[in-house]
């Protein structure tokens, strides 16, 4: 309760919302906090990763060599935001210094592998194994560890023994080593959506997880697939702060989606509800309602002049692609247009009075667009400084830290990304 109370006072001051990326300029302090944050979702990963593939494309524009590790202090995630944090994350088996997975690449993993995920192979207990999940994910990021990340990455899950929270963070690990867990075990306890996935078990250093997915302890029901997107931005700028000073903050947060709110509910036949039926309906509301919640908070937490937050989701999902774990061709491709179509709307938030979503001016495009001049700035800022500190060498040979000395460099380098 005091970290609550302490992080609602500071953040307390005039509401900048989800428009406030017009209002942010390049920085030229080097001391701006850059957050990216996805929500959980199931399949419905895809239309984040594609969103963020636009900004991937725009960063690359101005630097070839660009992957989003290098632009984001600090990368985190729910549910499937949490295994597309890894993938983002993680360094490639191929080259340490690179992503194992780059936007678009995420967006084809998606397709390729979302059948073999959710192929209904149980008939008792959650709908599906997890068994392909468990051995892609180990496959892919084989014995790397939280350590080893390219930037920091915030990953909420929970343990169903102790009752308890468990977020893996790197800013945890030099006082809570048993958190070094590997990236995989991480990856598929995150994923862990009760009634979907199994719970994961397993120890690292000598302590115990029995965890599920982290999505804000939401409710979950396999009759509607409605499931409350878990948003970690609270969860990843929290962490960040805990431990480091910054005199601005940039948060990019992206969602996976809601659904239009239907109005045609028969309130005098809900009159008539039994208990099991208002258990059902009741679990939509109870989405319906965090999720506007979250939004409520989220719009009000990050409101000060000195914090800019881009919030872009679609609140209009068509309902066919609602589902969590339909992985028909035609639904999946289905997600990747709604991704490309969300770029071309305007931007929007929701209204803290009524709930209702108002548009702002321009496109959720054109916000990247200033997002990525924004990253770009303050990473040249940050790259000339550090040239400075390095002598005043050219740029190019700080930019790169040699594969057989990353791990020796890798206290060094953990709190001070590029």
């Amino acid at each position: 309760m005091a970290h609550l109370v302490f992080f609602v006072l500071l953040f307390v001051g005039q509401l900048i919302g989800g428009f406030s990326i017009q209002k942010l300029t390049p920085s030229d302090s080097g001391n701006v906090l850059t957050v990216l944050s996805i929500d959980g979702g199931g399949i419905r990963g895809i239309i984040p990763a594609k969103v963020l593939d636009y900004l991937d494309k725009a960063l690359k524009a101005k630097d070839p060599n660009a992957d989003l590790a290098n632009y984001f202090d600090v990368i985190g995630g729910t549910g499937t935001g949490g295994l597309i944090t890894a993938l983002l994350a993680t360094p490639s088996l191929h080259d340490p210094t690179r992503p194992a997975f780059t936007p678009a690449q995420i967006v084809d993993f998606y397709k390729e592998n979302g059948p073999h995920v959710f192929n209904l192979s149980r008939l008792h207990g959650p709908a599906f194994d997890g068994e392909f999940l468990h051995n892609i994910t180990r496959e892919l990021f084989k014995d790397t560890r939280l350590s080893q990340t390219l930037t920091n990455v915030v990953i909420p899950t929970f343990d169903i023994k102790t009752q308890k929270p468990v977020i893996f963070s790197n800013y945890k690990l030099g006082r809570y080593p048993y958190f070094n867990a590997l990236m995989s075990d991480i990856s598929i306890s995150a994923s862990a959506a009760p009634t979907l996935l199994p719970p994961y078990y397993f120890e690292n250093d000598g302590v115990e997880f029995n965890l599920i997915s982290g999505a804000d302890l939401s409710m979950f029901s396999i009759l509607d697939d409605s499931l409350v997107n878990g948003n970690p931005t609270r969860a990843t700028v929290s962490e960040a702060l805990r431990h480091n000073k910054y005199s601005r903050i940039l948060i990019l947060s992206l969602g996976t989606g809601t659904k239009e709110t239907q109005q045609d509910l028969d309130v005098e036949m809900a009159a008539t509800w039994t208990n099991w039926e208002w258990l059902i309906h009741g679990i939509t509301f109870i989405d319906r309602a965090t999720t506007s919640m979250a939004e409520y908070y989220h719009g009000s937490l990050f409101q000060q002049p000195r914090i800019t937050y881009l919030r872009i989701q679609e609140y209009e999902l068509d309902p066919a692609y609602s589902s969590l774990v339909e992985v028909a061709k035609g639904n999946m491709d289905g997600l990747e247009e709604t991704g490309k179509e969300l770029l071309e709307e305007k931007v929007k938030k929701i209204n803290l009075n009524t709930f209702s979503v108002e548009e702002g001016v321009g496109t959720n495009a054109e916000a990247l667009d200033r997002l990525a001049d924004i990253l770009y700035g303050e990473r040249q800022h940050r790259l000339k400084q550090k040239s400075i500190e390095n002598g005043g060498r050219p740029f190019l040979q700080t930019l790169r830290v040699p594969s057989d000395k990353i791990q020796a460099n890798w206290a060094f380098q953990k709190n001070k990304v590029l």
